[in-house]
């Protein structure tokens, strides 16, 4: 049995997490818990699988988690520092990494740093800190398992490679709400018609970024530091019907690909049960049902945020952590009605720009310059 700490239980992949927990209480069991504001789900998880220790981020709120808790015997704590403390005690095997936004990068590392593996769904630490990430993942000898969907893919598939070197990585993007769309049109759309994802259910910020198609560019930088693969070599290709969720090319062309419904509760549950695969209540592919699959490549001109992740990760150093910090204040700003939909990526391309340049940061220098491309967005907005 996996004793098993999720980072962002209450968000849309720890719920999904927890759902596949209940399918398999004798393989799974879960000791820790956090959330940033919502006391009252995480209680309500807290309770249900009798976890060791729940953290709330959000330290304001932590006098309520202690009173929703009170005679549970869940300990209570609040803050991430003791998130940190937490994911390291010696009864975790494994952390699901599911925290949005750069908070996520300091929990992880401190998990990373304790020996334990990691079940990786938070894209945004690699993008900010991505060297550095792994770079600690080979030193502390641990397993950084994917969570996205794609990553899964390209994971699965190289299980299949038999060691042969990759030629191409192709990543597939659904292209989004706006994917047929006009660039006069996105330009006017507000929040409600952005967040109508057509094909996955997730968080408000996650379905802006898939709107922007910036999620895509940051799923690029993930794949480069996870695979070990240079940004020229992964391709972004657009595939509204999300069935092939990733694939890999081969130097005699072959090209391997996963399939699959899009469910996030298999690749959830692959990284759990990495190497073996478990029965999943989930919806299956039905072959004969299939009409069509589809593929276009992304249009730059209408989704310039996509093209700002691969300058970002030309450039290096700390550029792509300024976009994502960048970002992170557009994507709110949007959601809070400030500013219009082009303005995320101008915003993000004003930031990168100003940036002061570091080749090879440290963590503090990621830290720093996540809040210093932070005051500059709002800045811009504000």
């Amino acid at each position: 049995m996996r004793s098993i700490a999720i980072l962002g239980s209450t968000g849309s992949i720890g719920t999904q997490t927890l759902d596949v927990v209940r399918q398999h209480p004798d393989e799974f069991r879960v000791v820790v818990i956090s959330a940033n504001n919502n006391v009252d789900l995480l209680a309500a998880q807290a309770r249900e699988f009798g976890v060791r220790e729940a953290v709330i981020c959000n330290e304001s709120c932590l006098g309520d988690l202690r009173r929703s808790l009170s005679g549970s015997g869940v300990a209570a704590s609040g803050g991430i520092g003791a998130l940190c403390d937490a994911v390291s005690a010696p009864d975790v095997d494994i952390v699901v990494a599911a925290m949005v936004g750069f908070s996520g990068l300091r929990p992880t590392v401190a998990a990373i740093k304790a020996g334990k593996d990691i079940a990786f769904a938070n894209k945004e630490t690699l993008v900010a800190a991505g060297s550095l990430v792994m770079g600690l993942v080979k030193e502390y000898g641990v397993r950084m398992l994917p969570v996205d969907s794609e990553h899964s893919a390209i994971f699965q598939c190289l299980e299949g490679a038999g060691g042969n070197p990759v030629r191409k990585i192709h990543l597939t993007a659904s292209g989004g709400p706006f994917r047929e769309w006009k660039r006069e049109d996105i330009a006017r759309a507000g929040k409600d018609a952005a967040l109508r994802h057509p094909n996955w259910s997730m968080g408000s910020k996650i379905t802006i970024d898939s709107a922007t198609m910036m999620n895509k560019g940051f799923e690029v930088i993930e794949a480069r530091w996870l695979f070990g693969v240079p940004e020229e070599k992964i391709e972004v290709v657009v595939h509204p019907e999300s069935v092939i969720h990733s694939m890999i090319e081969f130097e005699d062309g072959a090209v391997l690909a996963q399939l699959g419904c899009p469910d996030m509760r298999e690749p959830i549950q692959y990284a759990l049960s990495y190497p073996r695969r478990l029965s999943l209540n989930n919806r299956k592919l039905d072959f004969g049902a299939l009409q069509a699959l589809t593929f276009s490549r992304p249009d730059m001109d209408r989704f310039p945020c996509l093209g700002l992740a691969f300058e970002a990760i030309r450039r290096g150093g700390n550029i792509p952590c300024a976009l994502n910090a960048a970002n992170e204040v557009a994507v709110d700003a949007y959601l809070r009605d400030r500013i219009g939909f082009y303005d995320i990526a101008a915003t993000a391309e004003v930031v990168m720009e100003g940036m002061f340049f570091v080749a090879n940061p440290t963590l503090e220098d990621i830290f720093r310059t996540n809040l210093e491309a932070m005051e500059m967005a709002r800045s811009k907005i504000w």
